[in-house]
């Protein structure tokens, strides 16, 4: 029977914690810092995910067995290569990679040049810094609009801009490098603009073999048909239709494969989750981005579709024996709804009170930015309830959701009508 520490507070949270309590395995569950949601599952712990010493008496404290680390800040910050330098934690299970393998996420550059090295579809690209700036607009001359512009380092979300002429490209590749988004843009990746349909590939592995979860997609603008500024995420789905058998081979020989293997090859250790952003270009799969931890809002619908014992993958991945794993899905859809605050990816205001979670039935609500005050739940956050559901088709389950999306209400709630109408 293990103790488990899940570190984060959002809606990928609650779903790991909803999905790791069904497990026989689990004596205590704890969440720091958690939210309204994961308090129902196990223990809310106020320590913050970057505060490492926080962690540690935390896990000492309450004899923890196993660490799931949810956000890719405390891994790019080197959470897990703190555990292992610690004489007091180095025995403990920390399921996420450390420092030199979260690059893959911490870092543009690193990753791009990385898939060059081991032939990994990609756009094609090129990495500049303040004083190649030259070099950069002589770059974005050689391109067709749109322009894509991405910041090297973690921005939240938000360092990445899509521009539609030449001027306001060279333009903005000057602001960033200036330091629009503070040190995470003093290097600016360009790149190609890969037109086509885009979908979220997630695996679990050693650093050896791995597990294929299920492919999710996720929708991140703000208003519906796509338009609007760029979310955390609003909703997403799985199965994705177009991800067919032949279509996810491609994925896992071009893609799944180079990627571990190369990982291995460069003597990088790597233990977690890998997501891989894709977008299908003219029926071939091509790598957006990695990350090194799970996706938001995508986890919660993947986890209603993972059938297996979550948590003996959790320690396959910690222990090095994922090749004695197997995983079995649930071949019914699965989606998500997100609710959120008015004003969001704006400014909004918290603390809004909620109510209705009681009429809803058949859904599984995760809590992504909520808190309790006293008796009531309030709004914490931009995005607010992730409202998940399953049905025996796409389009059964998002009537599902929707249906209790609008029981839940609070000050100022949206959420997008047309998820799925690209599918």
């Amino acid at each position: 029977m293990l103790n488990i520490l899940i570190v984060g507070s959002g809606g990928r949270e609650h779903a790991l914690a909803w999905k790791i309590k069904q497990s026989s395995k689990v004596n205590q569950l704890f969440i720091a810092p958690g939210n309204a949601g994961t308090s129902v599952l196990g223990e809310n712990i106020p320590v913050g995910v970057s505060d490492f010493e926080g962690l540690k008496k935390v896990v000492l404290e309450k004899q923890v067995d196993l660490v799931v680390v949810g956000p890719e800040v405390p891994l790019v910050e080197g959470l897990h290569d703190f555990f292992i330098a610690d004489e007091e934690l180095k025995n403990i299970r920390v399921v996420g990679p450390q420092k030199h393998g979260a690059m893959l996420e911490g870092s543009k550059d690193f990753s791009k040049e990385f898939m060059e090295r081991h032939n990994i579809p990609t756009a094609k690209y090129k990495s500049v810094t303040r004083d190649k700036l030259e070099e950069g607009i002589a770059f974005l001359k050689t391109m067709q609009a749109p322009y894509v512009l991405k910041a090297d380092g973690l921005a939240a979300g938000k360092g990445v801009l899509i521009i539609d002429n030449l001027p306001e490209a060279e333009a903005s590749l000057k602001e960033m490098l200036d330091g629009q988004f503070g040190a995470a843009s003093s290097k600016v990746v360009i790149e190609e603009f890969l037109s086509g349909v885009e979908l979220s590939v997630f695996v679990i592995t050693d650093g050896k073999a791995y597990q294929i979860l299920p492919e999710a997609k996720d929708y991140k603008r703000i208003g519906e048909g796509d338009t609007g500024l760029n979310t955390g995420g609003m909703g997403a789905i799985s199965p994705v239709p177009f991800a067919d058998e032949a279509f996810m081979k491609k994925i896992e020989d071009r893609i799944i494969k180079p990627t571990v293997n190369g990982l291995q090859k460069e003597g990088i250790p790597y233990n977690g989750f890998i997501f891989f952003g894709l977008i299908k270009v003219d029926g071939e799969p091509y790598v957006i981005e990695y990350n090194v931890r799970m996706g938001d809002p995508e986890t919660e619908a993947v986890m209603l579709r993972v059938k297996s014992d979550f948590v003996d993958l959790l320690i396959a991945a910690a222990d090095g024996t994922m090749a004695e794993q197997s995983i079995e899905i649930d071949d019914r859809s699965a989606v998500t709804v997100m609710l959120v605050s008015g004003g969001y990816p704006g400014s909004y205001e918290n603390g809004k009170v909620m109510t209705g979670f009681d009429q809803c039935e058949n859904s599984i609500l995760f809590h992504a930015g909520t808190k309790q005050a006293e008796s009531d739940i309030v709004t914490a956050g931009g995005r607010v309830i992730a409202v998940s559901s399953y049905g025996p088709s796409m389009k059964k389950a998002l009537d599902q959701s929707y249906v209790n999306a609008e029981k839940i209400n609070f000050e100022g709630k949206y959420y997008r009508k047309d998820l799925g109408f690209d599918l």
